[in-house]
C-alpha cells in the first residue's frame, strides 16, 4: 500500500515493517480508523523519521544518566601534547557509547589548549591578517543558531527581528548582516581583491517555527544587500517525545509528538537536503564552494564578530578542527556553563554541575581555576563537520523528563499528566567537544563581545536595556580611541557600514561629538557636532 500527501508518496507496508522491527509499531494502532488525508500525514511524519536513530539516541541518553566508571583514572599521568589535553590521547571511546557522562574527575583545562586576545597585539595583529586572507579566498563562512523565538523578551516573532532601540532601530539580523558587508570589503581591501569577489557565505539555521517568518523579513528587506544567493536558510530538527520505557507517544492518533532537537541538532541539519527537490546539503555547498572555515554563533548576542577574522586567524595557526570563544567568569558563582576537561575530554560543565569548592578554586596566580566561560561562539573546519556524524553515534542526547499530553495506545483518550510521565531529548551544539583532540580555546573580552538577550525589558541583566547600553558603550570607546571627543550625555551609534571594529573612523580625530543620533557614513559626522 503506498499513501501520498500532496507530492510524498510513501510505502505503508514497509514502513509499518521498520517501526514493528524497532519495537514502535504501536504509532499504527488507529491506522484504519484515520482518513485517507490524515493516513497520508502520519505515513509521511513517520517517514521523515529514524526511528532507529531515536532508539539509539534514547539508549545513549539513559546510559549517560547512570554514573560510569572514569576511562581514565589518572589523568595527570598522560602528558599533554600541544593543544591536547593532557589525558585525552589514553582514551579508548570503544569502551563507552559516549566520553562525555563522567561525573569525575572535572579538571582545569590545560594551559596549552589556551590563548588570549586580551593585551597580545603581536598574536592578534598576525591572527587577523592570516583570517583575512582566508576571507578573502572565500574559504570563510559563518552559520547562525536563529530558531529561537522572542517569547521571554514579549514578542511573537524570531528573536533576530528584535529591536534592541538602538537609535537606528536595526535589528539583530540586520547589524549581523552589516559586519558581514562590511567585513568582505575590510578582507578586501587587506588583500588587494576586488570587493565583489569576495564572499562570505551566511547560513541561516531557523526552526519551524521561525523558518517562514525569518525568509519573510529577509526578503523583505532584499537580503540586506548582501545578495540572496548568499544567504542559505536551513531548519533546526525535532525528535519524538518518548515515554521513561522509551516508547514514541502520540500527540493524537494521527501524529507523534514531537519537540526541538536543541542548537546541536545543527550538525544533523547540515547532512539534510535544503529542499526537497534537490540533493544539496549545506556540507555538499560547503564542498562545492572550497569553504574550508565555518563560524558558528547565536543570534542573540548583539557583539558577535561575526566571521571574526581575528578567531579564524588564531585557529588555523592552531591548527585547530574545532574552536571556542571564551569570556572569563566575573564570580565563582556566576550562571555559566564553563569549559574544562572532564573525564579527560574537553566538555562544557554547567555551573550547577561544579561544586561549590571547585567553583571558588583559584591557580596559582589567584585567578579561578574554571574560568572559561562558555558564550556558543565557535569554529569548525569543514573537515571536522564531515566527521561529526560518526560521532553522534556515541554522544548522549540531555534528557528533558517533562509532563507529556499524549493519546493512550489502547483507548485513544487523550492523557494530560499531572507529574513527569516522558522525556524530551535535546542534543547541545557543544557536545562535540569530548571528541576533538585539537579544540582551540581563545579567550575574548566581555566588554568588547559578548552580551547575550536572554531577558525581557526591564531585567537587571541579559536584557534588551544592557545590550544596547553595552553596544553604545563599545561604539563610544571606538570613536574615543579614533581621536574623537564625545558629551558625556551624547549616545551615538556608528552603524556596520562606517566599521565592523573600530576601524575606518580617522574621519573623527580632534572632533567633538556634542549631539546624540545615528553615523552610517562619513557625511554624518557634522550633524553630531
Amino acid at each position: 500500500m503506498t499513501v501520498a500527501n500532496g507530492t510524498v508518496k510513501v510505502n505503508v507496508s514497509n514502513l509499518k515493517a521498520i517501526y514493528e522491527d524497532a519495537g514502535q509499531g504501536h504509532v499504527f494502532n488507529f491506522w484504519d480508523k484515520l482518513t485517507p488525508l490524515e493516513q497520508a500525514q502520519l505515513a509521511e511524519q513517520l517517514a521523515s523519521i529514524d526511528v532507529n536513530r531515536v532508539n539509539r539516541i534514547y539508549r545513549n541518553a539513559v546510559a549517560a544518566e547512570a554514573p560510569v566508571t572514569p576511562l581514565v583514572e589518572t589523568p595527570q599521568e598522560v602528558p599533554s601534547d600541544g593543544l591536547h589535553p593532557p589525558n585525552l590521547l589514553a582514551l579508548d571511546k570503544s569502551r563507552s557509547p559516549s566520553p562525555a557522562p563522567v561525573p569525575e574527575p572535572v579538571l582545569p583545562l590545560p594551559q596549552s589548549a589556551c590563548a588570549t586576545v586580551i593585551d597580545n597585539a603581536e598574536d592578534v595583529a598576525r591572527w587577523r591578517a592570516t583570517g583575512l586572507q582566508a576571507i578573502a579566498n572565500n574559504e570563510v563562512a559563518v552559520l547562525l543558531l536563529a530558531g529561537g523565538q522572542g517569547t521571554r523578551l514579549g514578542s511573537s516573532h524570531p528573536k533576530g527581528m528584535y529591536d534592541i532601540q538602538l537609535p537606528s532601530h536595526k535589528s539583530l539580523f540586520e547589524y549581523q548582516a552589516g559586519r558581514i558587508a562590511r567585513l568582505e570589503a575590510v578582507a578586501a581591501a587587506a588583500t588587494g581583491k576586488n570587493a565583489k569577489d569576495v564572499k562570505i557565505r551566511w547560513y541561516v539555521m531557523t526552526s519551524g517555527p521561525t523558518r517562514t517568518e525569518t525568509e519573510a523579513y529577509f526578503e523583505s528587506k532584499n537580503w540586506f544587500g548582501l545578495g540572496q544567493d548568499s544567504v542559505i536558510f536551513l531548519e533546526q530538527g525535532v525528535l519524538p517525545a518518548l515515554s521513561n520505557d522509551g516508547k514514541l507517544l502520540l500527540a493524537t492518533p494521527s501524529s507523534l509528538s514531537v519537540a526541538p532537537d536543541g542548537n546541536g541538532g545543527l550538525y544533523a541539519a547540515l547532512r539534510k537536503p535544503l529542499s526537497p527537490d534537490s540533493d544539496l546539503t549545506v556540507l555538499s555547498d560547503l564542498d562545492n564552494r572550497g569553504i574550508k572555515f565555518v563560524h558558528v554563533y547565536g543570534v542573540d548576542n548583539c557583539l558577535v564578530k561575526v566571521a571574526d577574522p581575528i578567531f579564524i586567524g588564531a585557529n588555523i595557526e592552531r591548527q585547530a578542527a574545532c574552536g571556542a570563544k571564551v569570556v572569563r567568569k566575573h564570580l565563582p558563582a556566576e550562571s555559566v556553563g564553563v569549559l574544562a576537561l572532564k573525564g579527560g575530554a574537553f566538555s562544557v560543565v554547567e555551573y550547577s554541575e561544579l561544586s561549590r569548592e571547585k567553583a571558588e578554586q583559584l591557580d596559582e596566580t589567584g585567578r579561578l581555576a574554571f574560568w572559561a566561560g562558555n558564550i556558543v561562539n565557535h569554529f569548525y573546519t569543514t573537515e571536522f563537520l564531515h566527521s561529526i556524524e560518526a560521532m553522534e553515534r556515541k554522544m548522549a542526547f540531555h534528557i528533558a523528563r517533562k509532563k507529556i499530553a499524549h493519546v493512550d495506545v489502547a483507548t485513544g483518550e487523550t492523557i494530560k499528566p499531572s507529574t513527569p510521565n516522558g522525556m524530551k531529548l535535546e542534543l547541545f551544539v557543544f557536545d562535540v567537544f569530548p571528541f576533538t583532540s585539537s579544540l582551540s580555546v581563545i579567550e575574548v573580552d566581555r566588554a568588547e563581545e559578548f552580551s547575550p538577550l536572554k531577558n525581557a525589558p526591564g531585567s537587571k541583566t541579559d536584557g534588551p536595556e544592557t545590550s544596547r547600553r553595552d553596544l553604545l558603550a563599545q561604539q563610544r570607546r571606538w570613536l574615543e580611541a579614533a581621536g574623537a571627543t564625545v558629551a558625556e550625555d551624547a549616545e551615538v551609534e556608528v552603524t556596520p557600514e562606517i566599521t565592523y571594529g573600530g576601524e575606518a573612523l580617522e574621519f573623527v580625530a580632534g572632533k567633538h561629538i556634542a549631539r546624540s543620533g545615528v553615523m552610517s557614513s562619513p557625511a554624518e559626522l557634522a550633524a553630531l557636532l
